[in-house]
Formats: structure tokens, C-alpha cells, sequence
């Protein structure tokens, strides 16, 4: 009889010690996921981004002010980066950012990151090396948020002029050009606040230039699709000078230097860019 009851205890304190073991995993797991801002983002991400029948609505300002308190916590170990430092100028010296843009890039790629994507939303990380250059592009009737994790970063942006103004080219481009407003031009140093450019407005045409080592959380909402008509166009911006007004015409309201001619180019030769492989803590789907 001790020894039957000896089993059933021995078996009821295996099962206790088993239960209590597999709580502890699942507290531990609760705290790591409560631990991981990439995981905090997600969440939010997943309740902000509801897909519908007519697509993915534009967030409310309330849910863009969350999310961007939320991208101004992150850091780069928070998603598995280290923070590259370089003061190797290459031969280049200490250049200005107009002679920036023209200086020939090297051969070091930039690196994509892929953290997460779905129907709605997509979460992935840019890593340059100095002077690498994603060209002037679009982001058609998306949101996007951006945060510069570390190093310092040049963002030209345009909008477009509402209403359109179009002009067929007879000079550089054999492309028409239509007429954007510049909307920022300057250099994002981390750590610094996220940025958010929306379907109108914003800055949704633009330029990225790695002034040293960087790198940038994007998160794109809904995420480009070719077949729902989001594919990225790249440009080219020409000076306000460049083109006549149409019919001799004034159609700017304000200075020249803050109007350029967009031309739609073909995907640039030397945008070089290559897959990563994310190295930060996984999101629990």
C-alpha cells in the first residue's frame, strides 16, 4: 500500500515540478515578448494596419503618434544591429552635401533587411555604407515611417503640385515632367524623431544619402505591390529653370530653388543592393 501511494506521489510532485517548470517558460516567454520592441511594434502595427475591402486605410493622427513614440525608443541592438563607425572618407575629404550627391559611390552595397510583411504592412531595415544613395522614388498612396537608427542621413523630398502641372520635354529628358514642391532637405543625425510621409503629402518622392555609416527602420503601409498598382517609380529632379512655365506662365508660389521638374526614369544601373539576413529577436505571429 506505501508503495502505490509512494508512486502516486512521486508521480503527482513530477507533475507539479513539470507544470511549474512549463509556467516559468511561459512567464519568460510573456516577458520576452514584453522585452522586444520589434515585437511592441508589430503589435501596434497589426492593430493600426487593418486591411479592408477597398485596401488599407490611411492611419488616424492618433495612431501615427503612437506608432512614432513607439520608433522613437528603438535603437539599433534593439533590432539586432551594431553601430557602424567609419572615418575613412576614401580620398573624398570633407565634402558639402551638393557635392555629395555628384561624388561616384563605391562598391559596398546597401543591405535590405527584411523584418516582417504582410497584406498590410511592411516592417524592414536599410543598412548604407557613406555615400550610397537610394535614388528620388515614390511611394504610391502609402504611409511610411521612418527612423534613422544610427549615423546621419541626407532626405530630399518633394510633393507633387496640385493640380498637375505637366510639361512634355523638348530638352534633357525625353520623359514628360510634372512639377513637385521641395518638402525636406536636410540631414537626419540619430538619435533623432521618426518621420512620417504620407500619400499626399510629406515628402513622398524621395532621396536617401548615407553621410557616414547609417541605417533606417522603415516601416510601409500597405507594403508596395505591382499587381495593386504600388510599384516604386524612381525619378529625376531637374531645377525650376530648367523648363519654361507653361504657356509663358508663372505657376509657383514662392522661391524657384523650392520647385523642381520630375522625370520618370528607369530603375537606376547603379542602385546596389543586396539581401540581409535579420539578426534581431524573432516576432511570435
Amino acid at each position: 500500500m506505501f508503495s502505490k501511494f509512494q508512486k502516486a506521489s512521486d508521480k503527482a510532485r513530477i507533475f507539479l515540478q513539470h507544470r511549474a517548470n512549463s509556467c516559468v517558460f511561459l512567464r519568460h516567454l510573456s516577458m520576452s515578448k514584453k522585452s522586444s520592441k520589434v515585437q511592441a511594434l508589430y503589435g501596434l502595427c497589426n492593430q493600426t494596419f487593418t486591411p479592408s475591402a477597398s485596401g488599407t486605410p490611411p492611419p488616424s493622427s492618433q495612431a501615427v503618434q503612437s506608432l512614432s513614440s513607439l520608433l522613437d525608443t528603438v535603437g539599433p541592438a534593439d533590432v539586432g544591429l551594431k553601430e557602424e563607425h567609419s572615418d575613412d572618407d576614401r580620398g573624398h575629404g570633407f565634402f558639402g552635401l551638393t557635392e555629395l550627391n555628384r561624388v561616384a559611390r563605391w562598391a559596398q552595397p546597401i543591405t535590405y533587411l527584411d523584418i516582417y510583411e504582410c497584406d498590410s504592412f511592411t516592417m524592414c531595415i536599410f543598412c548604407f555604407p557613406t555615400s550610397a544613395v537610394i535614388p528620388l522614388h515614390d511611394h504610391p498612396r502609402m504611409t511610411v515611417f521612418s527612423k534613422v537608427l544610427y549615423g546621419s542621413l541626407h532626405v530630399k523630398a518633394y510633393d507633387w503640385v496640385e493640380p498637375a502641372q505637366i510639361q512634355e520635354s523638348k530638352g534633357p529628358s525625353s520623359f514628360p515632367v510634372r512639377l513637385a514642391k521641395l518638402a525636406v532637405d536636410k540631414v537626419l543625425t540619430a538619435p533623432c524623431g521618426t518621420t512620417v510621409l504620407y500619400a499626399k503629402s510629406g515628402g513622398n518622392l524621395h532621396c536617401f544619402t548615407a553621410v557616414t555609416p547609417c541605417a533606417v527602420l522603415d516601416i510601409l503601409s500597405p507594403p508596395y505591390r505591382e499587381e495593386a498598382g504600388r510599384k516604386c517609380t524612381y525619378y529625376h529632379d531637374y531645377p525650376y529653370s530648367t523648363f519654361s512655365a507653361r504657356n509663358g506662365m508663372e505657376i509657383i508660389n514662392g522661391k524657384e530653388e523650392d520647385y523642381a521638374w520630375l522625370a520618370e526614369i528607369e530603375t537606376p544601373d547603379d542602385l546596389y543592393m543586396r539581401q540581409g539576413k535579420y539578426a534581431g529577436p524573432a516576432i511570435q505571429v
